[in-house]
């Protein structure tokens, strides 16, 4: 028989962080709120959880990464908006987070989800931080849950 090993969303005795944009504060306001939601859920005490805020996405990876290397975090939610202008900006932009992103959870070891959105518009944007719904910071938050989990199972640890 196959042994199929997979996290939980348990998050009993995790520490995690949320790195959160001010930028289009009215989407990341709102994954913030779906982030926080799912990490009640599954049993994540507020004493556990840290909401570091940064002035936009681009600030997102150097934030993310002092608190991944702090020791303190068993993962790292990432939380910011990034919409598209009148100038090919947002594209390099968009790309260097998420690469950013990416490279500290591989060099880290430590699981940084990427709930950074990057839409055509407002209006899409919003729909992905839909309150009980499409949101996709309550995902970025179950993400990490179930990844602390698997790379503690990973690591022999219970």
């Amino acid at each position: 028989m196959t042994r199929i090993v997979e996290g939980k969303p348990n998050g009993k005795g995790f520490r995690f962080a949320l790195v959160v944009s001010r930028f289009n504060s009215i989407v990341t306001d709102k994954l913030l709120d779906g982030a926080l939601e799912a990490m009640n859920k599954c049993g994540v005490v507020e004493e556990d959880l840290e909401i570091v805020r940064v002035p936009g996405s681009f600030e997102i990876p150097l934030a993310a990464k002092k608190l991944a290397e702090s020791g303190r975090f068993d993962g790292v939610v990432c939380l910011g908006a990034i919409i598209r202008g009148e100038t090919p900006h947002w594209d390099y932009l968009a790309r260097a987070v998420a690469e950013a992103i990416a490279k500290t959870t591989l060099e880290s070891g430590v699981p940084l989800t990427l709930g950074v959105l990057t839409t055509e518009s407002s209006e899409l944007a919003l729909a992905r931080a839909v309150p009980r719904g499409n949101n996709r910071g309550y995902d970025a938050a179950i993400t990490a849950v179930e990844m602390a989990n698997l790379l503690r199972m990973l690591e022999g640890r219970r």
